[in-house]
């Protein structure tokens, strides 16, 4: 193999020859060039360094091959498991961001999170890190423009992944060589004046160590003892951050301290600041106050031997290896134990979900499965910006996150260059243009919740205020017309409005229409107003049992009380079958108990007449749970799919469709559809009625009650 190949491809064989789990990558490498193959190899080790599987090392290999020959990983991409395509998209997709970054030059940190955003396996990020590194590692052979361009992109998304998921081993050098090339200038005139003082540096740090290590044995402290090394980015930072010079830094030269525990920790703390006095200042507890990014260590800077400063980092060893490797450290160093199987993990302004297994450590990784939890969706808009929005957001809600005006001048708009409609939730990466007109011209519709036109309250509170500042008559006849429009599609009395205001706090009834017009106060909870207001304030209330339902109604009456009598079969009425909410009259009938009427029924004004006597008050008990039989007709202009897509609503909104039937007048081209439902109460059979009138094509919809 080796006289036939390079050696770069060699040394990449003999490091898979090594790993038979990655055997079946072996004649994939075959089609990269040798600096593909070195390149290969560095992102391989890295990734092997921060622990991670198998599943994560052949993904990483097989999406240099798909890059190389995209026909290769075709072919074979069926004989590999689910967990490594999964990967390999994983990192097709970030290349989406890629292409964003070098269209617009820069980016904000919402190209950091469509990232995190669009994959949708965790694991993918520490590939994507290590492959960046390696090819930074080799940027010092790309033409300048190439480089700086390479090295653009590690600082504006690389770097403050690593940063963010505080894995600092990488997140150094990926900083540090985009300094060079970024800033070359800049990086020289620093390495130069650490190199000129590296011999004295190390000499002074020496000496620290022999005399820090003694005071710890004499205090029975078991440490590890080290120089910490300086960073060339990280003191530019400082320079820049504290207006300082080279000369004024005090922690250029650094010591590290690492124990066995939290105890271990704050007495190593007392050993040096016995030994040398502390800079006022100068002391920060990450142990008991960690970092947003869970990094744990005490810090303290001191004058040395010498009268040199010095800083001075304590730590336990599990602390160093989380701050090392990040959440990767947790993956080979979870601590076993009961608890919970789930381990959360907050990365600063993304929440992430590693699910694992209490198991050995071999096994974690075999098992590991990770899935993004996010509650935002981050959007594109037709320039490349990126804004995010909470999870359920619509393209109306995209449109005021944009700009008010823009979402007042709403039109339409389009998702991926589709044509959307207002209520379309669109998903993270998708790219979102709003379609505008000329004037400002909300609708009251999209302030009804059963519409589904916005889900964010900030977008709903613009609108209201559209309103607000509209005149007060306007708002006052918008809110009585959808009032009488809610009590006729309910067949609801209007005796009762009086009362509503005073239910909802308000001070009077144009209150109430103007607060029903802004959706401060919506149709449904008017129905459920109308409903609790119309139930009796005090009754002899005694449970009657559920008679066995008939045919139509199904329904169960053992919510009703029956005033004055012992205990009596009950049944709905069918020829006007009450809701809880409805006032409603008995009759009693020879054989079957009492028939509940509503009490406005031309029925039961004809029984009352012909036998008074066995007229009885009735009223409603308090059992929510439930359900009784309605008639709805909904009237609307033929069309194919029509009535596919009403009983499809029914049927999503979870309420049961006893019997239904149709009819179509082929000479006006109007449809006629009639369901007997069963629901639970007035808000129910509000919500649902709202999202039927909504269907296209449908013109009225309402309860029917004789």
């Amino acid at each position: 193999m080796v006289s036939t190949v390079s050696s770069d491809i060699a040394a990449l064989h003999a490091w898979l020859d090594r790993r038979p789990a990655l055997a079946a990558s072996l004649q994939a490498c075959a089609v990269l060039t040798p600096a593909q193959a070195e390149e290969c190899q560095v992102v391989l080790g890295l990734l092997d360094s921060l622990g991670c599987d198998d599943d994560t090392l052949a993904a990483a290999l097989w999406f240099a091959v798909a890059q190389v020959d995209s026909d290769v990983w075709t072919a074979k991409r069926d004989e590999v498991n689910a967990s490594v395509k999964r990967l390999v998209e994983g990192q097709q997709s970030a290349e989406r961001v890629w292409v964003l970054h070098a269209e617009h030059g820069g980016a904000s940190e919402g190209l950091r999170r469509l990232l995190l955003a669009i994959i949708r396996d965790l694991r993918v990020v520490f590939i994507l890190l290590a492959r960046q590194l390696a090819r930074m590692r080799g940027a010092a052979r790309l033409p300048p423009e190439q480089a700086v361009s390479l090295a653009r992109l590690t600082a504006d998304i690389h770097a403050p992944l690593a940063n963010r998921l505080g894995i600092w081993q990488l997140k150094w050098e990926l900083e540090d060589l985009a300094f060079r090339h970024l800033q070359p200038d800049t990086y020289k005139r620093i390495a130069k004046l650490l190199d000129e003082r590296r011999a004295d540096r190390e000499s002074f740090i020496a000496q620290c160590i022999d005399e820090l290590g003694t005071a710890m044995s004499r205090s029975g402290i078991r440490a590890d003892l080290a120089g910490r090394p300086k960073h060339i980015f990280s003191i530019y930072k400082k320079m820049q951050r504290k207006e300082l010079a080279f000369s004024d830094l005090y922690d250029i030269r650094a010591v590290r301290v690492l124990v066995v525990d939290v105890a271990a920790c704050y007495a190593a703390l007392g050993v040096v600041h016995s030994l040398w006095p502390h800079l006022p200042g100068e002391f920060d507890d990450y142990i008991a106050r960690p970092k947003g990014n869970n990094y744990q260590s005490l810090h303290t800077a001191v004058i040395g031997p010498h009268g040199k400063t010095l800083e001075v980092q304590i730590r336990t060893h599990a602390m160093h290896r989380a701050a090392e490797l990040g959440v990767a450290a947790h993956w080979r160093y979870k601590e076993g134990g009961g608890g919970d199987a789930e381990f959360e993990k907050r990365i600063a302004w993304m929440r992430k979900l590693l699910e694992q297994r209490q198991d050995d450590d071999a096994g974690l990784m075999d098992d590991f499965q990770s899935e993004l939890i996010e509650d935002r969706v981050y959007l594109l808009t037709p320039r490349g910006e990126v804004m995010d929005l909470p999870r359920g957001a619509t393209v109306l809600d995209f449109a005021y996150h944009v700009h008010t005006e823009v979402g007042h001048r709403c039109r339409g708009a389009k998702v991926n260059g589709r044509i959307v409609p207002l209520s379309f939730q669109p998903a993270s990466g998708d790219r979102v243009e709003i379609l505008t007109g000329k004037v400002s011209d909300p609708s009251r519709d999209w302030l009804s919740p059963h519409h589904g036109y916005l889900h964010t309250g900030r977008a709903r509170e613009k609108v209201r205020i559209w309103f607000r500042r509209t005149a007060h008559e306007a708002n006052l006849a918008a809110g009585r017309a959808i009032y009488e429009r809610e009590m006729k599609r309910l067949a609801l009395s209007t005796t009762l409005a009086d009362k509503l205001p005073a239910h909802f706090g308000l001070k009077s009834q144009d209150e109430l229409l103007v607060a029903l017009a802004l959706g401060e106060v919506t149709a449904g909870q008017i129905a459920r107003a109308v409903q609790d207001l119309s139930r009796p304030a005090t009754s002899v209330t005694q449970s009657a049992p559920p008679v066995q339902p008939s045919r139509h109604t199904q329904a169960d009456t053992s919510a009703l009380s029956i005033e004055g009598v012992g205990d009596l079969m009950t049944t709905l009425a069918r020829c006007c079958q009450p809701l809880p909410g409805d006032a409603v009259r008995g009759f009693i009938t020879r054989g079957r108990g009492v028939s509940v009427h509503r009490a406005d029924c031309p029925s039961l004004a004809r029984l009352a007449r012909r036998d008074p006597k066995r007229i009885i008050e009735v009223s409603w008990g308090r059992a929510p749970e439930h359900a009784y039989a309605v008639d709805i007709q909904l009237t609307g202009y033929d069309r194919k799919g029509l009535q596919k897509d009403v009983t499809g609503l029914i049927t999503n909104a979870s309420t049961p469709i006893i019997a239904s039937s149709s009819r179509v007048f082929t000479r006006t081209g109007e449809v006629e559809m009639h369901f007997t439902l069963r629901v639970r109460d007035f808000e129910e059979l509000s919500t649902l009625l709202a999202r039927l009138g909504a269907l296209p094509n449908v013109i009225d919809v309402r309860r029917i009650t004789g």
